[in-house]
């Protein structure tokens, strides 16, 4: 089942296992991928002594993985085939101590934390690009919690229940039968929802403030190009970040990153990573920034689960995420029929209507997506003509499925009470109203600056953005922002790394002076 070059690429990668794992097996007799999975998972085990596997009958199909004959407590209901096949190495790897998502010991302790015992599934579809951070995300967590499980479902495989469910978006997670999440997320987004469902235990010790020369907020292209030139002055640099890559990895694929003729976002973040941790850099992942306080010449950043870190110089790169319609019906139907992804959520709307709301790049290049999977793509777009580059305009307009309505604003999302059923838009020359039957709506209208947790520190513009001066200083000394969080027109990776060695060069200039 697997070829040559990856069996060869397996033999590589479980080289230094030290543990020995099952894959342990339950699937009915006359389940028609049944073999389809036992071939793969002997594939998998044919490439290291360290692992077998066992197979019993069962009710359906799925398999556990034991560690030294235990329950690590990750399951799969499914074929981890496609993108989950990464999920699938990554659970025994990280088993054995080797992967390299495995959170840290402030982390690891917040998970460990959490009480009571806890059953969690994920619903996934197998082409979806987002839901193996979540299944990742979670087998990490039910290996460090002593009773914490995590069974990845697929969608596909499992229709009925999926059905059942009402599911019209993935990953979908579920915990002890509540869903507590759908769509993309991570580890910390995950960890802070347990937190609030299961509670925690009290720490045994406060945490310890780390003091550097200068923390990085953000670890997309302007935090990773600020943490790089402070590092290279020679100052002790900070990273705290929900997850490195930022926006960057949720982008497919990156065609104007000058010298880079073509690339993925998932590969851009790994470079980013392993450029910070080719300097002295400390990278604090999976961490929530609730505050921020200045004392004299120090500023405190205060994150979620008690951690405290202070510098005399704060630069903030949080970048910015996906922009919401704020209309009625919107948040109730979010994975019930309001999706933000084409590429993971597309799938479940395999010859139906759908709406893409949205005239750019990202919301042109999301219909033409659709197009090759729906029936039926209505383009909404608020202005009176397209914003999107012209290649793309024309594309979409030669699609016989495509239809495009501007100067129209969409007013409400309709729903059943458990779907999407319709969207109300309102054309704006004529203040005409109109319903339009459908069943999906995927909004695409750009981001807004993610400067909550900053908003009462400095200055911010009407948009929320961060106003900066040409040297990225802030309205408070000692703090510096870049990117797109900031005022900085043209929201472009290009950009924002240069904006992120600026505001280093600023603050090390500044620092000089002192």
């Amino acid at each position: 089942m697997l070829e040559t070059t990856i069996k060869e690429q397996l033999r590589g990668i479980f080289a230094d296992l030290q543990a020995h794992y099952t894959f342990a097996v339950r699937v009915k007799d006359t389940h028609e991928h049944r073999t389809e999975l036992i071939e793969l998972l002997s594939d998998v085990a044919d490439c290291s002594d360290h692992i077998n596997v066992h197979t019993e009958s069962g009710d359906a199909l799925e398999f556990s993985i034991l560690k030294e004959g235990k329950p690590t407590g990750i399951f799969f209901r499914g074929i981890p085939s496609g993108h989950e096949f990464t999920s699938l190495l990554l659970a025994v790897l990280n088993s054995d101590g080797k992967g390299k998502n495995l959170p840290d010991a402030f982390i690891a302790g917040r998970i460990a934390a959490l009480k009571g015992q806890i059953r969690l599934v994920t619903y996934v579809s197998l082409t979806c690009t987002n839901c193996p951070d979540i299944v990742q995300a979670l087998n990490v967590m039910a290996l460090l919690h002593h009773d914490m499980s995590h069974t990845m479902v697929d969608g596909a495989l499992y229709q009925d229940e999926a059905n059942a469910l009402k599911l019209q978006g993935v990953p979908a997670v579920f915990a002890d039968g509540e869903q507590i999440h759908v769509g993309r997320g991570t580890l910390s987004d995950l960890l802070t929802k347990l937190e609030t469902k299961y509670g925690v235990q009290p720490a045994e010790q406060p945490v310890e403030t780390r003091n550097y020369d200068v923390v990085v907020i953000g670890a997309g292209p302007s935090g990773a190009a600020a943490a790089v030139y402070s590092a290279r002055k020679g100052l002790k640099v900070a990273v705290l970040a929900e997850r490195v890559g930022g926006q960057v990895k949720e982008t497919v694929g990156i065609e104007n990153l000058i010298s880079v003729p073509y690339t993925t976002g998932a590969n851009l973040a790994n470079n980013l990573q392993a450029h910070m941790e080719a300097y002295p850099v400390d990278i604090f992942e999976h961490r929530v920034v609730e505050s921020v306080s200045v004392d004299g010449e120090y500023r405190t950043v205060h994150l979620q689960g008690g951690e405290q870190v202070t510098a005399p110089v704060l630069i903030i790169a949080t970048g910015a995420g996906w922009r919401r319609l704020n209309v009625t019906g919107e948040s109730a139907y979010i994975g019930r029929g309001v999706a933000f992804c084409p590429h993971c959520d597309g799938p479940f709307y395999k010859g139906k209507h759908v709406a893409v709301v949205g005239g750019g790049n990202s919301g042109i290049e999301a219909a033409i997506d659709l197009a090759g999977i729906c029936s039926r793509v209505t383009i909404i777009e608020f202005l009176e003509t397209l914003k999107a580059d012209s290649v793309l305009q024309k594309k979409a307009e030669s699609l016989a499925n495509v239809e495009i309505i501007l100067n129209t604003q969409t007013t409400e999302v309709v729903g059943d009470g458990e779907k999407v059923t319709a969207i109300r838009i309102k054309n704006r020359a004529t203040q005409q109203e109109e319903t339009i039957t459908l069943d999906g709506i995927f909004v695409q209208i750009g981001l807004i600056p993610n400067s909550v947790a900053f908003k009462d520190l400095v200055e911010v513009n009407r948009l929320g953005e961060i106003v900066t001066d040409e040297r990225c200083h802030t309205s408070v000394k000692g703090i510096y922002a870049a990117g797109d969080v900031t005022s900085v027109p043209y929201k472009q990776i290009i950009i924002a790394m240069g904006e992120g060695a600026k505001a280093a060069l600023s603050a090390f200039e500044d620092r000089m002076r002192l």
